[in-house]
């Protein structure tokens, strides 16, 4: 058994690493394709209805693939595995195919959506298809589901330690005694695999173990600065975007993904027109917030800032097939450069490029509830006590100051939203009915 457990790991691994490569060369090919060439450089030259049709064409074709497969929108890798457990999903081949095209149709039109979620989920379908090849146990099901998911964030992030953490903290728990060792195997391979090929988000500032009270002190001003914008988004999430999707839009529920598809399209499009930037995944500008020296307008940031937390929210909404992972670490690197910015002009000089990377990790590991996950995402993007320290003592702080008001979960606001409006509207009947009566 033990034979069979590390063979798999491995071809769970390398499979893992050649998927994500194929994943991420086509969205990249997509999002050429779509935008004649970098579509940074691209987009400005391009007419107004052009930006507009190439997101909103996009997400009806997601939506309509979608609809041919709902295992496609799963990013819960915890949740697919229960569900596999239960023998109430089943992962087919085809799956695995339509969600990396769904998914870089999403990302390659400017969807303000990450890759991460699913890479984990590519790495979760790989996985179970080697566990039924081998005919392993049932009960193994989930810890080859965590080895898959843990070999697509190395893969996706090439960083071998944070896929680790991510598959620990989400779903690998109560094995991680018994099974840590293919967890390892399967995500250093699949880093391996994609090592050559990818960029990993780096930090080039980094004095590894040097610790700076300064810093230290900023970084308590930091924690109520970032919270407030963590605040922002949530609100907006789960109050806005509710309110719009089940009171305004209640009578036509028929036609939900129509409207959100047109709305999503829209916003995306302008968003693309005002700063093309604020668009995509996130990866590219937090990689150039992080090693940046050129200081930015606190306009500009604080524009970008307010676009993706729309577009963010907007595209779960809309359906886009994709993650949240690095557009939540997108706005937390803005958040942090714009508040070193703020710091410098009024109270003493700090390099933004440091609360950039804390605040990437912070708002990630507050919004998707992965706090290991982003003291670790920290450490191996960095090397450095400054961010490290700092990632620690305030994603800690943050998510409890913003569980004072909102009700943070792993699983996605919309479906518990509907749950809770289904069984409102069922007793609001039942009242109406006795009332009649």
């Amino acid at each position: 058994m033990i034979g069979k457990l590390v063979i798999a790991s491995i071809l769970t691994g390398i499979i893992s690493g050649f998927f994500i490569l194929l994943y991420e060369f086509l969205v990249i090919f997509m999002s050429h394709l779509f935008f004649w060439g970098d579509p940074l450089k691209t987009i400005p030259t391009l007419p107004v209805w052009y930006v507009y049709a190439v997101p909103t064409v996009a997400i009806f074709i997601v939506n309509y693939i979608s609809s041919k497969d709902k295992n496609i929108k799963e990013y819960g890798v915890s949740e697919i595995a229960e569900s596999i457990a239960k023998n109430e999903m089943t992962l087919k081949v085809k799956t695995l195919f339509l969600k990396i095209i769904a998914s870089a149709l999403s990302l390659g039109s400017g969807f303000l959506v990450g890759t991460e979620g699913p890479s984990a989920g590519i790495g979760a379908m790989i996985a179970y298809h080697i566990h039924r090849l081998f005919k392993l146990p049932t009960m193994l099901v989930k810890m080859m589901i965590s080895v898959g998911a843990s070999s697509g964030i190395a893969a996706i992030f090439v960083s071998p330690i944070t896929g680790m953490a991510f598959a620990v903290e989400n779903i690998a728990y109560q094995f991680i005694k018994q099974y840590i060792s293919y967890l390892i195997i399967a995500s250093a391979l699949a880093f391996a695999v994609t090592i050559n090929f990818l960029e990993p988000i780096g930090f080039q500032h980094s004095i590894g173990k040097a610790f700076s009270s300064d810093y230290f002190v900023v970084n308590l001003i930091f924690i109520p600065f970032i919270t407030a914008f963590v605040f922002l988004y949530l609100f907006l999430k789960q109050r806005v975007l509710y309110l719009i999707d089940h009171k305004i839009f209640k009578k036509f529920q028929r036609f939900r993904n129509y409207i959100f598809a047109l709305l999503g399209g829209g916003v995306v499009g302008t968003i693309l027109l005002i700063e093309p930037h604020a668009g995509f995944s996130g990866q590219i500008i937090v990689k150039h917030l992080m090693n940046q020296d050129v200081h930015i307008s606190l306009l500009l940031i604080f524009g970008i800032i307010l676009l993706r937390i729309i577009g963010t929210t907007v595209a779960i909404y809309a359906n886009a097939v994709g993650g949240i992972f690095l557009p939540l670490m997108s706005i937390g690197a803005l958040t942090g450069y714009g508040f070193a910015e703020l710091v410098s002009m009024y109270y003493l000089q700090v390099e933004p490029f440091y609360f950039a990377a804390i605040g990437a990790a912070v708002f990630m590991g507050v919004i998707m509830k992965l706090p290991l996950t982003a003291v670790i995402l920290a450490m191996e993007t960095t090397f450095d006590y400054n961010v490290v320290i700092g990632t620690a003592i305030s994603v800690v702080l943050v998510e409890y100051f913003s569980s004072l008001y909102f009700d943070i979960r792993k699983k996605y606001v919309t479906k518990r939203y509907r749950k809770r409006e289904a069984l409102q509207t069922k007793v609001e009947e039942t009242d109406e009915s006795k009332g009649k009566i």
